[in-house]
């Protein structure tokens, strides 16, 4: 045994942390020019991890989205941490034709608990530009899935994503951190759904061929709406936006013919007119028999005339209208995002804790086999007598530790502090338990 007696250490080498490490850039550190750069297209994942297990790593995951493009390697207990990560740089930056101290300006790299701590908030979209959005999940784990058929996934990594995942689950069942819109295209859909419920068996009407109502329309049909008709100035145009959308083109002459099958109406024209004022917005409503007509007007400057607010079940949302309806979303995100963040910090000391747990699991194993060849050499000894047995077996099992106690008296004093506070707090000692007489002690050693 060594006089070099560690202290507690919250992250020692036994805690299966300190060879993780996290390498990337995200919308927080980079630019988006330099994300693009080092982005990795799906298929262009397998064969970067194959070049990251050709410089020695052997658990490593890539992830690249919109938000981050980042590795995450493991070394194993004995490897080169530091040199792992720099090899993680390196291949990131010859992929992106970037310097790596280019790369390194603009990025990051996080080890041990904080690389672990990182995992986690990404996984459980708290680290995302939109916070609490699903899809961050599923980019993770499909991540996590290319990695592991590389073969690049080992008990470690293993161990903390599926670790991350489970903190993702509870931050999502917990919290209310994925509800609310957030984006103009988000809030229309919601407000469409609070005024119809479902979508599956609404038609859309998409009146014009600009940019954002495309946008708004790909959302409503992505969110189940059963029909979209698209009505343009220009003929060639409306066509070529139905072939994008899967949509039909207006066939109508009118627009108030296109309007009255209409539950959700979109605007994006963006003329010097309305086209659709209060009178066309009436007749309209008298000949759905009063059926309720969401309208999002889009278009700068507006295509509908402010006064159709005033049209029994006609609601009108502008541009300003739903804004302000996903920065609502985007503020019940953030507040719902510190409850969010505590169950994290949970679960990461729950992982932290069972890797620490787990790297005594050898030593146990040792102490109880030694434990048992003793026991089973004192009953040969002993036979019958259970007396003779029991004091044999505690005095050769308290001789090692006994002996090297008295040792360490002869040394620093610290040493000797600290094995009597290890001790303690391995058989339950108390201060009451030292007043024994001479008399009632054990001997060391009884052969």
């Amino acid at each position: 045994m060594t006089d070099d007696w560690a202290g507690d250490s919250p992250e020692g080498p036994g805690d299966g942390l300190s060879g993780l490490a996290v390498v990337g850039v995200n919308h927080q550190s980079s630019s988006l020019a330099l994300r693009d750069q080092v982005a990795l297209e799906d298929e262009a994942v397998p064969a970067f991890l194959s070049r990251l297990h050709a410089r020695g790593l052997t658990q490593a995951m890539a992830l690249s989205t919109c938000d981050r493009v980042e590795v995450l390697v493991h070394t194993p207990a004995g490897g080169d941490a530091e040199a792992a990560a720099q090899a993680a740089v390196q291949a990131l930056a010859e992929h992106g034709d970037v310097m790596p101290a280019a790369l390194l300006a603009e990025g990051y790299v996080l080890r041990g608990v904080d690389a672990a701590r990182h995992c986690f908030a990404v996984a459980a979209s708290l680290d995302s530009q939109v916070i609490g959005e699903p899809h961050v999940l599923r980019q993770v784990k499909a991540g996590y899935a290319t990695a592991r058929a590389a073969g690049l996934v080992g008990a470690e990594l293993e161990r903390l994503l599926q670790s991350a995942f489970a903190a993702a689950k509870r931050v999502r069942s917990e919290t209310r951190i994925a509800e609310g819109p957030v984006s103009v295209a988000s809030a229309a859909v919601q407000v469409a759904r609070d005024l119809h419920g479902d979508l599956d068996r609404c038609t859309g009407l998409l009146v014009g061929t600009g940019e954002m109502g495309e946008l708004l329309a790909e959302s409503f049909l992505a969110h189940g709406l059963d029909r979209l008709v698209v009505r343009g100035r220009r003929k060639g145009r409306a066509e070529a936006v139905a072939r994008r959308l899967g949509a039909h083109v207006s066939a109508s002459e009118a627009l108030i013919d296109d309007l009255v099958p209409a539950d959700v109406v979109i605007c994006c024209n963006g003329g010097r007119e309305h086209l659709v004022g209060e009178d066309v917005a009436r007749q309209a409503a008298k000949r759905r028999r009063q059926k309720p007509v969401f309208i999002a007007d889009v278009a700068v400057p507006g295509d509908v005339e402010p006064a159709v607010n005033k049209v029994d079940n006609a609601f009108l949302y502008d541009l300003g209208d739903l804004e302000g309806v996903a920065m609502e979303g985007r503020a019940h995100r953030q507040a719902e995002a510190e409850a969010a963040w505590r169950i994290v910090r949970e679960e990461v000391a729950r992982f932290q804790k069972g890797r620490q747990e787990r790297a005594a699991v050898p030593l146990i194993s040792q102490l109880r086999a030694r434990f048992e060849d003793e026991r089973a050499r004192v009953l040969a000894e002993a036979g019958d007598d259970a007396d003779k047995a029991t004091r044999l077996l505690l005095g050769r099992l308290l001789h090692a530790p006994s002996e090297e106690l008295r040792r360490l008296t002869g040394g620093p004093p610290e040493n000797l502090r600290h094995a009597e506070n290890v001790t303690r707090r391995l058989f339950r000692l108390t201060e009451a338990d030292g007043a024994v007489a001479d008399n009632e002690r054990v001997p060391d050693h009884e052969s």
